[in-house]
């Protein structure tokens, strides 16, 4: 058995993709028999017990306090691995927690193992000083992070490139891709109803995501334009979704009938939702990468997926044809794309089984837990 400890910003009931990731990793770690243990920031609501899972919260944001407490804490665990989940932005400070990199830097007889889901806000000419200067009190930060580091992992390959220039150059980078956050629920009768009533005959395109302003510019207008070149109705899925299919169907009144959104669903509700789409159109600002958990999501459930390439899109995607892309910002594009395969079921059919394989094959959850407990660990009494 191990004995692990995750530093985490968020853990449910909060929201977030790395609190629903760690809530993943921690439930496999648990099911594999293993201990852990959750340290994360205070929440609003009760945690939910698991088997095998203790939640501790924290008094404060990784502040003076929570230091205190984790050095007590921490020093009666000697034998046990640490695993940070590490964002820059989710230990407060406004992304400048310094000490709490200082701290992590200190504890050099801890083994600690860090996932970079992001290394550092990005420099930029046209960016003010202020954010220049958080990119550069990042980039402190995550130099000191990998250097207290036993082992590093990232979720995308970009970040490995990133780090490289922050940490001794012998050290080992390794990509550990974020499965999907929905669990395939398989109920065929649920979605077939869902299906009904929100397309009857027509193709479902869906789309999953959190509606961010990158997005929307792209999915709205790619939208607009598949209903000119189709019949097909729109399901939005996610937290916000509804508010969103309301604008658009405000921006577009001809259309309003043909967009649907469900606002914020349970687990099995979004599983079942995703699985009465036809195909998916998932746009991304800097392309489709392994950190894009809807893109997960959407594979997991044998969804043709159509969405864009770019500059953090890694070449497998190339390699196995799980997706269809299209270059950047092209919302023309997209909705030609998604208009194509809508008319061809053989290929959406061929499209639905690669994009099962490639998930089973390099995103599925097992892959992660085999990865963090292969060797070098530190096994504890049982």
């Amino acid at each position: 058995m191990i004995e692990w400890h995750v530093l985490t910003g968020e853990y449910p009931p909060q929201a977030g993709g790395v609190s629903d990731y760690t809530r993943q990793v921690a439930r496999g770690l648990a099911k594999a028999v293993d201990a852990v243990h959750i340290w994360a920031p205070p929440a609003g609501d009760l945690d939910v017990p698991e088997p095998g899972i203790t939640v501790h919260r924290l008094p404060d944001r990784f502040g003076s306090r929570s230091l205190r407490l984790l050095t007590r804490e921490l020093d009666n665990h000697r034998r046990a691995r640490l695993l940070l989940q590490y964002v820059p932005h989710a230990f407060g400070w406004r992304a400048a927690n310094l000490p709490f990199c200082w701290w992590l830097r200190s504890r050099r007889d801890d083994a600690l193992w860090v996932m970079f889901h992001e290394v550092a806000f990005p420099f930029g000419r046209g960016e003010t000083l202020s954010r220049n200067a958080l990119a550069a009190v990042n980039r402190v930060m995550a130099r000191l992070v990998g250097a207290a580091a036993e082992r590093v992992f990232v979720s995308i390959p970009e970040w490995r490139v990133q780090l490289r220039g922050l940490m001794r150059r012998d050290a080992l980078i390794e990509w550990l891709p974020v499965p999907s956050s929905i669990d395939v629920v398989n109920d065929q009768e649920g979605s077939r109803r869902i299906r009904l009533r929100h397309a009857g005959d027509a193709p479902l395109v869906g789309h999953f995501g959190t509606y961010g302003q990158a997005i929307r510019s792209t999915l709205d207008e790619t939208l607009a334009q598949l209903f000119e070149k189709s019949e097909a109705r729109a399901l939005l899925l996610g937290r916000g979704s509804d508010i969103v299919a309301r604008e658009l169907g405000e921006r577009f009144p001809h259309f309003r009938g043909r967009i649907h959104g469900t606002g914020l669903l349970g687990d099995a509700d979004v599983s079942r939702h995703v699985a009465a789409c036809d195909l998916m159109v998932q746009p991304y600002p800097d392309g489709i990468s392994s950190r894009r958990t809807s893109a997960m999501v959407a594979l997991r459930h044998a969804r043709p997926v159509v969405t864009t390439r770019g500059w953090l899109t890694e070449p497998l995607w190339e390699q196995v044809g799980a997706v269809v892309m299209v270059d950047g910002d092209d919302p023309a594009a997209l909705a030609q794309a998604a208009a194509g395969l809508l008319g061809d079921e053989r290929r959406r059919r061929h499209l639905s089984a690669i994009a099962f394989a490639t998930y089973e094959a390099h995103f599925d959850l097992r892959h992660t837990i085999a990865a963090l407990r292969s060797p070098p660990f530190i096994q504890c009494a049982s």
